[in-house]
């Protein structure tokens, strides 16, 4: 199954360009980096593709090519642990994805309101759907799922917003808790959309209901 992804072609050519070196570290500090590496983009893919729960962790292994007892060497709580290390490696890159489209933007305002799209259409891709909207919460339990995503995501929404504010462009308020309150109309935005019949209009709906949002705390025309 061909399954999307937040790598770009580029990253993609990279990791196939070094597997070689990949494949036989010289140190067993590399060798452990190399086990876990394998581990998590096996277990990735399956995840993605399926979904945790029709996930077994011997076809994890026998797609990185370690042995079960390597798994359980890794992650000592086999499977969850694993899917935890994909989340927090999956959100860390969807944050940077975000980051570098909104940081294209011509002013704070609209570096806020694009990463916010950016963020949305991030959660379209089929793997992080799956993986951090469907799987996520259920997986780890809502609160380990909040914390995961907050870390990633709300030092850079939170800058994001003090940068809008600064400009005079929003509402003067206190930063921290307008990146809160914000990310949390985003993940549930989000979520819909996930768990929509029609993605494509959920998508449209959930986007203008932010945009509006955004409107609502933006600083008065002079």
């Amino acid at each position: 199954m061909d399954v999307k992804s937040l790598s770009t072609p580029e990253e993609t050519e990279a990791e196939h360009d070094g597997e070689a070196e990949f494949e036989r570290p010289r140190t067993k500090a590399g060798q452990r980096e190399a086990t876990v590496a394998a581990l998590i983009a096996a277990a990735r893919e399956l995840f993605a593709e399926r979904g945790y729960a029709a996930v077994g962790t011997e076809e994890i292994v026998q797609r990185a090519g370690v042995t079960r007892g390597a798994l359980y060497h890794h992650f000592k709580r086999g499977k969850e642990e694993l899917f935890r290390a994909v989340l927090v490696e999956l959100s860390a890159e969807l944050v940077q994805r975000v980051v570098k489209l909104a940081g294209r933007a011509e002013d704070p305002w609209e570096e806020l309101v694009v990463g916010c799209n950016a963020f949305l259409d991030a959660c379209a891709i089929p793997e992080v759907q799956q993986i951090m909207l469907v799987d996520g919460p259920s997986v780890l339990g809502w609160n380990v799922w909040r914390e995961i995503d907050s870390g990633y995501a709300l030092g850079a929404l939170e800058a994001a917003v003090q940068n809008a504010i600064d400009a005079g462009q929003m509402a003067p308020a206190p930063a921290n808790a307008v990146a809160h309150v914000l990310l949390g109309a985003l993940d549930e935005a989000a979520m819909v959309v996930a768990r929509a019949d029609d993605q494509d209009a959920a998508r449209v709906e959930m986007g203008q209901t932010v945009r509006r949002l955004l409107e609502g705390l933006r600083a008065p025309s002079l």
